[in-house]
């Protein structure tokens, strides 16, 4: 076990820094850079000249490096990084990078690990009653549900609640996590009520997408098993259908789904990323497209490298729980003895 985990994190290595190569040159090719954001914040607001707004744009690209050449710009990051964990400041929230992502990340990696296991526990539940029902009404109302839950937009399906919630229930506050009288409040019940009133509509959308998908997968799974010798066997033994279900079917049916935990933290996060920017929640998402929006370039390839950290440790992990699972898998893929 130890040795398949120092191999696959050293595998990793080589992954992380062609990415960090390849985030950064993608993210520095489009024109322009947070000088140019500088200039024009000073010409349309500050009432700046033309030669006066350049000149301070200039002098703002000289004292923070942004003059210096790509590579440079990149073994200055990535020696940050390696040598003293920093990852640059960020010039837009004018604060150490790892202060923005300290600040975003938790709210992030909560919402998604709640919406992954609201999709897991009841995608799969949903997927066993459909298994088991099949051609039934049951089975036909959550095939219909699952389509849906694979097919609408997230982003449509954001607008669409805040539509209603705007013009339709005149629902005020949209776009925070807290009303205003518990910002700074302790935590209490309230305040979790409170919460949960606000970020509802981020939690249902991003768990509708995992949720239709465990459940189509467990239910084709399950299937199949059902129909296996073993199974068979098992009800030829006298236990009942439950007990050959649960014990003997549904573990065997659950290995794509616990290979697809490597992916799914991921998944979950881009959905979250996906909803939170519709609704302009201060998590990943906005900070994201905020930052490439003006070129803050250290701000997204801190977050770009995050999301490739999540996939690979989601990997790793998926891979540990499949043995759990099943001991006859084998990590490191060793010959049994």
């Amino acid at each position: 076990m130890l040795r398949f985990l120092v191999v696959r994190i050293l595998a990793a290595l080589p992954i992380l820094f062609t990415l960090s190569v390849v985030t950064f040159a993608i993210i520095q090719a489009p024109p322009g850079d947070y000088g140019d954001y500088i200039r024009s914040m000073l010409i349309n607001q500050g009432g700046a000249t033309a030669d006066e707004a350049e000149a301070q744009a200039n002098a703002y690209r000289e004292a923070n490096g942004l003059n210096d050449p790509l590579p440079v710009q990149y073994l200055n990051w990535m020696g940050g990084i390696l040598t003293r964990f920093d990852f640059g400041h960020s010039l837009y929230y004018n604060k150490p990078v790892g202060d923005v992502v300290a600040e975003r990340l938790p709210r992030t990696i909560l919402l998604a690990l709640t919406c992954h296991i609201l999709a897991s526990v009841i995608g799969i539940s949903l997927g066993i009653v459909a298994a088991t029902r099949q051609y039934s009404w049951v089975d036909t109302l959550l095939g219909v549900f699952s389509f849906l839950g694979m097919t609408i937009p997230r982003f449509l399906l954001a607008l669409i609640i805040i539509y209603i919630l705007a013009f339709k229930l005149n629902v005020q506050e949209i776009g925070s996590f807290f009303s205003a009288k518990y910002g700074g409040a302790p935590w209490s019940w309230d305040k979790f009520v409170d919460l949960v009133s606000h970020v509802w509509p981020v939690v249902f959308i991003a768990t509708f997408g995992g949720l239709a998908y465990n459940m189509r997968v467990m239910r084709a799974n399950l299937l199949d098993v059902l129909n296996a010798q073993y199974v068979e066997t098992a009800r030829a033994k006298g236990l009942s259908e439950g007990a050959v279900i649960l014990k003997h079917a549904v573990p065997n049916a659950l290995h794509p789904l616990v290979a697809y935990q490597g992916v799914v933290l991921p998944y979950m996060l881009t959905g979250e990323i996906e909803v939170a920017i519709v609704f302009g929640l201060a998590t990943v998402g906005p900070a994201i497209v905020g930052s490439m929006a003006v070129g803050d370039v250290y701000v997204t390839a801190t977050f770009m490298m995050v999301l490739a950290v999540t996939l690979i440790i989601g990997n790793i992990i998926a891979d540990l729980l499949l043995v759990a699972l099943d001991p006859r898998v084998r990590l490191g893929g060793g010959a049994r003895e």
